[in-house]
Parts: structure tokens; sequence; C-alpha cells
């Protein structure tokens, strides 16, 4: 599927209110319960993840200011299909957020967890135009063995530009200490990676991550430095670029 693709900009939005009116565009484009279901597209896609009830649809649906774009399920861990939603203004998308199913509930069968877990770690290693992932925690219970293994999974893309961030939803359960030790505590679990408070309730974090999703997937080309006129630069063949934990 070939969506029209906008130009790239010249700056990056400079106002979050930019942002919140960008995502609340979102609309949905398609579910597929398999990779070979899901459309070929050419725009950044940035991809929600995260244990079952650690509020992965009511994040996505308060970042675009809808109340039931992405549907949570009543049974936890049902839902074992990919959504997907365009973004764009003008009828143009320039974006498309998806949608992975919660992982481990303990009321799904066996061979259906086993199947998304191989749907979901294909997805996350090969899809070609996934540009970003967030992934969702609860900060009382901190990442998991499964998000664990789940960073083992996606931290090859990480390391060659892939972009991760990790959400700790229902922040407002948490007094002031609390959160900031969740928040360096899982700062720590995450190697390093960007972590950022969220409550859908409290609205506390919501214009960050939202310009944090525009960053992402309006990237702006900085133009190289100029040497210093007779400066010689010689490059460091043991060196390696510094990573952008964003």
């Amino acid at each position: 599927m070939t969506l029209p693709v906008p130009a790239k900009p010249s700056a990056p939005a400079p106002d979050p209110k930019i942002a919140m009116g960008w995502l609340h565009t979102a609309k949905f484009l398609t579910t597929a319960p398999e990779l070979k279901h899901l459309p070929r597209l050419d725009v950044p896609e940035i991809a929600f993840v995260g244990r079952s009830n650690a509020g992965k649809s009511t994040c996505i649906n308060t970042l675009t200011q809808q109340h039931r774009l992405a549907y949570a399920s009543k049974t936890p861990g049902r839902t074992q299909s990919i959504n997907l939603f365009t973004l764009g203004k003008q009828g143009v998308t320039d974006a498309v957020l998806a949608d992975l199913p919660g992982y481990g509930y303990a009321a799904v069968p066996k061979e259906a967890k086993y199947r998304w877990q191989q749907v979901m770690g294909n997805y996350l290693q090969t899809r070609d135009n996934l540009h970003a992932v967030v992934l969702l925690c609860d900060p009382r219970l901190g990442l998991t063995e499964l998000d664990e293994i789940l960073l083992d999974v996606i931290r090859p893309r990480v390391e060659d530009g892939l972009k991760f961030l990790v959400l700790l939803t229902k922040s407002d359960k948490l007094n002031k200490t609390d959160a900031a030790k969740a928040l360096q505590i899982v700062k720590l679990q995450a190697g390093g990676g960007t972590v950022k408070l969220f409550s859908a309730l409290k609205k506390r974090g919501v214009e960050d991550v939202a310009q944090q999703l525009w960053d992402w997937a309006h990237p702006v080309d900085k133009p190289a430095k100029k040497a210093k006129s007779g400066a010689s630069v010689a490059a460091d063949p043991a060196a390696e670029p510094a990573s952008d934990p964003e």
C-alpha cells in the first residue's frame, strides 16, 4: 500500500500543541492477525507494546484525544491482532501508529501465547518501516521478565538506530518520591534508555510524549559542522558514533 508522503519539514515543531493536533488526526487503517496481512508502507511506523493491563489502549486514546480509537478488550490478552492507525493532516499520511496486543496474561491459551510471541518477535525484527518502539510499563511492577525479553529482541535494531522509549503509565498511583524512585530503577533496567512518567488520568507527560512522537516522525537533517580553517580532522577508525537514546 502506497500512501502520499509530504515533503520533509525544514524545522521541528516548536509547540507541543502542533504535535497534539497532529496526533488527533489518527484514523484506523487496518487490523492484521499475521504479518502477511500488514500493508507495506513507506512512512515511519511507531509501535506501542506492553503487558496486558499496562494501560496501552488508554495511553493511545489519550495521546490522540479519541475515546475509543484503540480498543481495550474486556478480557485482557484476548485481542491478538496488530492494529494500524494513520497520522497526517489534510489527508496526507506522514506516519503510522501500530498497536500491538498486550502480552503476559495468564488466561490466554498457551497455543495463542506462542503464536503471538512469534508474530510479535517477527514484526519487531523485520518490519521495514518500523521507526520507533514505545514500551508501556506499570511503575509499581517495573520491567518484568517478559519486558526484558522484548528489550533483548529489539536491542540489535536499537543499536542500528531504532528509537526507543519506556513510558511508566499510571504514575498517578505513586507519590512524588516513589515515582522518582521508579523512574530511576527503570532507567537502569532499560540500559540507560529514555524513560518518562505518564498518567492518562492526570494528563502527566502527554504533551511531552506527543512532541517526542512528532520529532521521531519528522526528523530534520542537521547540517554538518564546518571544520575550522587550517584545522585537520582525522577519523578514528575505532570510534563509533554516539547512540541517540531517543
